[in-house]
């Protein structure tokens, strides 16, 4: 098991916690509350090492497009950018409804 940490500047709040996906092969959950601080505080949990790289272009790009004072924790077991992506995108979507 891998703990990545990130965090980056925020300027929007959220309304409330989201709980998205579930952790199994090939997939993720993400939890989502709001942050208390001006930031974004992302942890991933991940079972598969050697990603940080990776990890952490997807949570630029994200980040980049989404400013939200949110804190993330991130339970990973295998799944792709692509996936990683669609499972924040839905994070928000819920956080926001």
């Amino acid at each position: 098991m891998e703990r990545l940490h990130f965090e980056y500047p925020a300027s929007q709040p959220i309304k409330q916690r989201a709980h998205v996906g579930v952790v199994g092969s090939g997939d993720l959950e993400v939890l989502l509350e709001p942050s208390s601080d001006q930031k974004a505080h992302v942890t991933v949990i991940t079972s598969v090492g050697g990603f940080g790289k990776t990890w952490k272009l997807v949570m630029d790009r994200f980040f980049s497009r989404y400013q939200y004072a949110a804190s993330l924790e991130i339970h990973d077991f295998g799944a792709t950018p692509g996936a990683v992506a669609l499972r924040l995108e839905q994070a928000v979507e819920r956080c926001q409804a």
